[in-house]
């Protein structure tokens, strides 16, 4: 179990600041993560990778000469927000443009795509990559859908040299789904991880008996065996992996590879050398020439005790990518020449936005509302912060347990901004736009990004000069959904939030049209809101994390589902105390 910590939501922030002190000779902070102490060598292509704390290295502990040139860094198994990420590589970039390269999670996929937008909108050549390579979490004909998990080291290490040699952004990018296509991983656990401040690990495996294709934010295995030993271990993941050999690669025999085994956690060296003595041998006799491996951990989840094996099948294109130097704090290879450690002059750190400085203001009308919508903010904060221990234990049946942490991280930052800008005098739609930007930024991971969305746009609706009237705050929670949707992809039945979003929104709708007032109106949709959330018992999951682990989350409401449920409930109050015209 993790045992040393303070308070757990600051952890992440905690043991990057404490990683920075350690490590100065290879990075520096900047807002949002990390970038190379040296900077990034002018005219070169910026490789920035990212993803959630609880995987050290990854992601802070590959920045350096001939791998990535910045790294993002989310709270405890969360995303960074798009706003941590834009910072990053706002800071790396050297003129030739950046190439985001992040896991395939929902949360992920999101925030990096906004942050990509965001900077090639401000000139900023950006392109993204979502590594794929865990053969558990999807069928091979469905790819696309496959996580991310230590097979992110080998794609990463590709672009970044292919970067480090001068290549361009289009070329960088190709050679990351090169390097992608031809990378497999697959893992085993015999317990899962306990996160900060958790009293239970967020799964466990019986006595005797070990978890099959588990992920790396504590999701538990696809399936169970008889627990193995060294040996049986090795012969699993070897055959495994063989059974399902990339296009261009017709049998494992004359081919090479770059070969990773890695502990998750709590499986240490002594054992991965076990397990590895086996390993190689069976690559041996399956004719596959194995090119500098790396037998360590590398792709971590707290203490969780498991290991997984990647194959990147090697071609005369990817294995001088695979065997450049690199220099960083985590993985070190061959001689980086001093050039190459970076020529640029360092960046300045960069610094949070400053455009809270230049703050609009609302009118009277607006500024009364904007009061409300702090207050409703403030409940919503406190609601979290009661059920965040229960919402982290449902998350933790079929996912990664990281959702009350992160609603918790969110809710209280949207409601200090809120409370900040109405105290100077902002109207209600910017008191919601600095609430939705806040709660994005802090909790970071696909709730981060969808309640960002969702106060976004119901500050749409309300804007900073016009009294809103009920069916005003109803059209707004409607756009919420409809962004909700089109920004998450889920629908009705997937077993998400959409799933009480949906319902709670046309049955507002419903009754502010049919002339209730505001307060009454939203009572009716909260109770719609509570029954959907208990309906997603019965739903199998068709999004996210536990999509793989569908069954397991079988009586159990989602989590998302369950925390807009609450939210909803909590924000009745506050409208039911107030006069329906603020």
């Amino acid at each position: 179990m993790t045992r040393l910590f303070n308070d757990p939501a600051d952890f992440a922030d905690e043991a990057l600041a404490g990683f920075v002190a350690a490590h100065r000779r290879w990075v520096r902070p900047v807002t949002g993560g990390v970038v190379r102490a040296a900077g990034t060598p002018a005219g070169q292509v910026a490789v920035v990778i990212g993803g959630g704390s609880g995987h050290y290295p990854a992601f802070s502990g590959l920045v350096g000469a001939g791998l990535a040139h910045g790294a993002a860094v989310g709270n405890v198994f969360a995303s960074p927000s798009a706003q941590q990420i834009r910072g990053v590589a706002k800071a790396a970039h050297g003129g030739a443009g950046v190439l985001l390269m992040y896991g395939n999670y929902a949360g992920d996929v999101l925030h990096f795509g906004q942050a990509a937008d965001r900077l090639n909108a401000e000139g900023v050549p950006t392109a993204t990559f979502a590594v794929t390579d865990d053969i558990s979490s999807a069928p091979a004909d469905q790819a696309a859908k496959r996580r991310g998990i230590a097979g992110d080291l080998p794609v990463f290490k590709a672009a970044a040299a292919a970067a480090e040699a001068g290549q361009p952004l289009a070329e960088v990018a190709r050679i990351a789904a090169h390097a992608n296509a031809r990378t497999r991983s697959f893992g085993i656990a015999f317990s899962g991880c306990t996160l900060p401040g958790a009293d239970e690990p967020l799964f466990t495996v019986p006595a005797g008996r070990m978890a099959v294709g588990l992920g790396i934010h504590g999701e538990p295995g696809i399936g169970e065996a008889v627990l193995p030993t060294a040996d049986e271990a090795a012969e699993l993941l070897v055959a495994g992996l063989l059974k399902e050999l990339p296009d261009g690669v017709t049998a494992p025999a004359g081919n090479r590879a770059a070969v990773i085994l890695n502990g998750l956690g709590s499986v240490k060296y002594e054992e991965l050398f076990v397990v590895y003595r086996r390993v190689a041998e069976l690559l041996q006799e399956a004719g596959v020439t194995v090119v500098e491996p790396e037998v360590g951990e590398l792709v971590t989840s707290f203490d969780m005790a498991g290991v997984s094996l990647t194959l990147t099948w090697l071609d005369a294109q990817l294995e001088p990518l695979w065997t450049a130097p690199a220099d960083t704090p985590a993985l070190r290879k061959g001689a980086v020449a001093p050039a190459a450690a970076g020529t640029a002059a360092a960046a300045p750190e960069s610094t949070p936005e400053t455009e809270d400085d230049a703050l609009p203001q609302g009118t009277a009308a607006s500024r009364e509302t904007a009061v409300t919508a702090a207050a409703a903010l403030r409940a919503v904060a406190a609601t979290v912060a009661e059920h965040a221990e229960e919402l982290g234990r449902i998350d933790a049946v079929a996912g990664d347990g990281d959702h009350g942490i992160g609603m918790l991280r969110g809710a209280t930052a949207a409601d200090a901004a809120a409370r900040d800008a109405a105290e100077r005098g902002a109207g209600a739609g910017t008191v919601l736009h600095r609430a939705a930007d806040a709660w994005a930024d802090r909790a970071g991971g696909t709730s981060g990004a969808l309640w960002g969305t969702i106060l976004h746009a119901v500050g749409d609706a309300l804007g900073d000069e016009e009294r809103p009237t009920a069916a005003t705050v109803a059209a707004g929670v409607t756009r919420a959904g409809e962004e909700v949707r089109r920004v998450g992809g889920a629908r009705v039945g997937d077993k998400t939030m959409v799933d009480v979003l949906v319902p709670f929104a046309d049955t507002l709708a419903a009754a502010t049209g049919a002339g209730d007032r505001l307060a009454a109106a939203w009572d009716r949709a909260a109770g719609a809101a509570g029954e959907a959330a208990a309906a997603t018992a019965d739903l199998l999951p068709q999004m996210g994390r536990a999509r793989p682990h569908a069954e397991k989350s079988l009586g159990t409401p989602d989590a998302g589902a369950h925390s807009l449920a609450l939210i909803v409930r909590a924000v009745h109050g506050v409208l039911s105390d107030t006069t329906e015209e603020h």
